[in-house]
């Protein structure tokens, strides 16, 4: 375990007071949509954002949505949540992603089309499903933000950098130079946020799913092809395609179905 890291997590401030009341209502089973949209109304920054993935042509919604209501109702409680929290989440730690050779910005778009990329997949597979995994998929790669912040503090940029930019394993690299993996960094990042355990496992084995437990197993297949596909360094590249296509043969998926779902968000042209 790298202590570093580990301190890191546990100097992490709280969620904010708006994220923790969006969890409380999600959690509730009496509480409303318009409950959800009354919390996140009091946040400008989570309506901004919740508009500007509403009308992204990744989820496709046809008309443009123009208030937090509107986009609350299309996305429906566990998509606003994960999308709130996700954005909260970023904001909340310092993010400075130059060891992995991308902007905080282009970090966040990879964070959105792995989103999008599972819930185009998994629609056709099981919504129950991925009303489980959404979340994960969105907030997965949050820990390579310490891990960043890691490999800067140990002046390690440019050699962890060219690493990143030629590997078809990046958690490999990760491992190599802070000894966890960015899915293992983030399931100690939202168990420090009392995170439910099976959400914290899903993602702690997303970097090897042959070693989760077997009723998560799955889910930490999806997560893993998802940021296989759409990885920080080459995402939707013809050579992250193609791995991520082979590791759902290897698991035994329908890889006809990944495909579809790939070229749609390819032709969403986002």
């Amino acid at each position: 375990m790298n202590n570093s890291l580990l301190d890191g997590i546990q100097s992490l401030p709280p969620l904010s007071k708006t994220v923790l009341d969006i969890n409380k209502i999600y959690s509730d089973p009496d509480a409303s949509i318009m409950d959800l949209a009354k919390v996140i109304e009091r946040d400008p920054m989570i309506i901004a954002n919740l508009l500007k993935a509403a009308n992204s042509p990744l989820y496709g919604f046809a008309r443009e949505i123009k208030n937090a209501s509107q986009a609350v109702s299309l996305f429906g409680m566990n998509m606003t949540r994960s999308i709130a929290l996700s954005n909260s989440v970023r904001k909340l730690l310092n993010v400075d992603m130059q060891p992995y050779g991308i902007t905080s910005d282009i970090f966040a778009e990879i964070s959105e089309k792995q989103a999008g990329l599972l819930v185009h997949w998994y629609k056709k597979i099981d919504k129950k499903k991925l009303d489980k995994l959404f979340l994960a998929s969105f907030v997965q790669e949050t820990g390579k933000i310490l891990i960043a912040n890691n490999i800067i503090q140990d002046d390690e940029t440019t050699s962890f950098q060219s690493e990143i930019e030629l590997s078809n394993n990046i958690a490999q690299v990760e491992k190599m130079y802070v000894d966890m993996t960015s899915s293992e960094v983030t399931a100690h990042i939202f168990k420090h946020w009392k995170f439910d355990d099976e959400f914290v496992d899903i993602i702690r084995y997303a970097d090897n799913p042959k070693a989760a437990p077997s009723e998560l197993q799955e889910y930490s297949i999806a997560l893993n092809i998802v940021k296989t596909i759409v990885s920080v360094n080459k995402p939707f590249a013809d050579v992250s395609i193609n791995l991520g296509l082979k590791k759902a043969e290897s698991f035994g998926l329908d890889v006809a179905i990944l495909e579809e779902a790939i070229q749609e968000i390819l032709d969403s042209k986002i």
